[in-house]
């Protein structure tokens, strides 16, 4: 298993990264990232401290830690800068949080993610098909997320990938251990959201080619 989007203390999760992966190695996952809330004042201050946790790590874990980001209610205008500074600085994994169907998220965030130098667009809620077009061009995976209220717009993003090609992605936004994938909740997450095995096949190489490219 692979979790490419997760939450500690450092924003808003409920316990410190080493412990969280402590927790998903015993889960049987195979790699995770941490990508904890940041906005521009926060962004150095908790990734500094990710990379240097996932560099004291990686010599004495067989599970890949990754550090990385949720860039998070930023005002579109800001993305595209804040995510080069954040690649710039070493972030493995940048998230850019999405037009959730939850959250007052500023409109346009969603258009200007997928602009901008990232990973993972974040349960993007009602995404257009321009803009689903626009991540399948760009190679920018779209996450189907396993959190309460984020996943309500999991089935029209499964509809359109397949029409579009886009690449997908299964994430938890886990904020605590307990909501770390199980085999039974990442396959409900996938085929939940209506895709076929293979789809759901596919989705699980695609995060295992992100790791294997930013890892």
């Amino acid at each position: 298993m692979i979790d490419l989007h997760t939450h500690t203390v450092l924003s808003d999760g409920l316990v410190l990264p080493a412990e969280l992966v402590r927790h998903a190695q015993i889960a049987g996952y195979e790699a995770i990232a941490i990508t904890d809330h940041v906005d521009s004042g926060s962004l150095e201050i908790i990734l500094k401290q990710l990379i240097r946790l996932a560099e004291k790590l990686k010599p004495v874990l067989e599970i890949r830690v990754l550090a990385g980001v949720e860039i998070t209610h930023m005002p579109p205008p800001l993305i595209p800068d804040m995510a080069k500074e954040a690649r710039k600085m070493g972030a493995k994994i940048i998230v850019v949080h999405g037009e959730s169907p939850v959250e007052p998220v500023c409109p346009g965030t969603n258009l200007v993610a997928l602009q901008s130098d990232i990973d993972i667009l974040a349960h993007p809620g009602m995404i257009t098909e321009e803009e689903v077009l626009l991540a399948q061009q760009r190679g920018i995976c779209l996450e189907l997320s396993a959190r309460k209220g984020h996943c309500l717009g999991n089935g029209r993003l499964a509809m359109l990938a397949r029409e579009y090609g886009a690449k997908l992605v299964m994430n938890t936004d886990a904020h605590k251990p307990s909501e770390l994938f199980s085999d039974h909740r990442l396959r409900r997450v996938g085929l939940g959201a209506g895709l076929t095995q293979e789809e759901f096949e596919r989705a699980l190489k695609n995060s295992a080619d992100l790791v294997a490219k930013r890892y």
